[in-house]
């Protein structure tokens, strides 16, 4: 009989996609679904964009340059510069999505059984592109009642082995909304640099921090040999299907290693280059008006699940997420019940259960990730839902035990 491999068994499902068969069985019911389980916007990617494809002259839709086109990573260069980022264009690797700038940032700086730190909880798909590559991954926790801040010093030092060889950050962060301080990332480099370590640094949300200024990797002294920054134009410019991203470091060998990964992928995506290139020529003004709606999104939500007894959600520093702690027993039994056995007024709310941001098992069974990516109207609707929801849920857990827990 033939079986599949072990890494094929090891692979998780999506936390955030693996109960999309039960969305799908809801609307054949006539169900509405508020999808605040998975991160696309509702915001238009800019038109310019996509104009800028339907102008192309296009005769041959070649392939391009395996770093992605000249003529777009100097544009990146310029984008850059105006968040404080001095790179070249021999700095930057185009890629098929920020995905593959952290599968090319594994590949090229980490041998099977080396070890990474991520704090969790963390974008599910690291753990994915761990397994791809044979690493493991060793989270460090952070907590909700600090907000998710980052973990101190101490609490890293205690994990570090030989086998440890980067640190992987999210900033701001997926899944928990949380920015991280100037001395928070000063704490990482010190570590970095003790230690010997690559700091992995995902920064797709830089655009939309509402408390604070977001500090990149790359605006870190005496660190060009451990950076590598993943970034992708999905979230910036709501242009997720695009599949483009950029793998970025000032660390020769390692740009060297990532560029044979790029020649064997052949190139990044031709048409998306163009929209890409486009989107750089946007005038700075463009984020006011996405970032303002986000910013009125989150405050609305937030808002609304402080309301709902029992329920618990820090105030996000950036991004467009939420981690909430809500009084139920079983996060992944809760999100299924929210899509096979309720509705309210025939709607429903698709959320993602925290169980697949944490590494350590047994952590986030009461927690939910929120993306608030719809609408004002559609955000507070779903609340009604929500609301509801927890007052019939079978598997409710009694408030004073959940509030008791959060103070510890």
């Amino acid at each position: 009989m033939l079986k599949i491999s072990q890494r094929g068994k090891q692979m998780p499902a999506s936390p955030i996609r693996k109960l999309v068969p039960y969305a799908e069985a809801a609307k054949k019911k006539g169900i509405k679904v508020y999808h605040l389980n998975i991160g696309q916007p509702d915001i238009e990617t800019p038109k310019e964009m996509l104009d800028a494809v339907r102008r192309a002259d296009i005769k041959v839709l070649e392939y391009s340059h395996s770093a992605g086109n000249e003529s777009y990573r100097k544009k990146l260069v310029s984008y850059y510069k105006k968040v404080g980022i001095d790179i070249t264009p021999e700095q930057i690797i185009i890629t098929t999505g920020g995905s593959e700038a952290i599968q090319f940032g594994f590949f090229c700086c980490l041998n099977p059984g080396d070890e990474v730190i991520i704090p969790e909880p963390f974008y599910a798909n690291y753990n994915s592109f761990a397994i791809a590559a044979g690493i493991t991954v060793i989270p460090i926790t952070s907590y909700i009642n600090t907000g998710f801040a980052l973990p101190p010093i101490s609490e890293f030092t205690k994990l570090i082995t030989s086998k440890t060889k980067a640190i992987v950050i999210c900033n701001p962060n997926n899944p928990t909304g949380y920015l991280y301080s100037r001395e928070e990332m000063e704490e990482l480099k010190s570590i970095c640099i003790q230690h010997n370590l690559f700091l992995f640094s995902d920064e797709a949300y830089r655009e939309f921090c509402y408390e604070g200024e977001n500090i990149s990797a790359m605006h870190l002294t005496e660190m060009n040999e451990h950076v590598v920054m993943m970034d992708t134009i999905s979230k910036r410019y709501s242009a997720c299907g695009a599949r483009l991203g950029a793998f970025v470091t000032k660390n020769k060998d390692v740009y060297a290693a990532a560029m044979k990964f790029a020649q064997a992928r052949l190139s990044p995506p031709g048409l998306a280059q163009i929209m890409g290139e486009a989107a750089v020529d946007l005038p700075d003004s463009y984020f006011f008006k996405p970032k303002s709606e986000y910013l009125e999104r989150r405050n609305l939500l937030v808002q609304r699940l402080n309301a709902i007894p029992g329920v618990y959600c820090p105030n996000p520093g950036g991004a467009f997420y939420v981690l909430a702690k809500l009084p139920i027993d079983d996060c992944d039994i809760f999100c299924q019940w929210l899509l096979e056995s309720f509705s309210h007024n025939n709607q429903t709310v698709m959320l993602a259960p925290a169980t697949g941001f944490y590494g350590t098992p047994g952590l986030g069974k009461n927690e939910v990730r929120l993306a608030y990516v719809l609408n004002v109207k559609a955000l507070d609707a779903a609340m009604d839902c929500l609301e509801i929801a927890l007052e019939q849920y079978p598997g409710k857990v009694i408030c004073t035990e959940l509030i008791s827990e959060i103070e510890r």
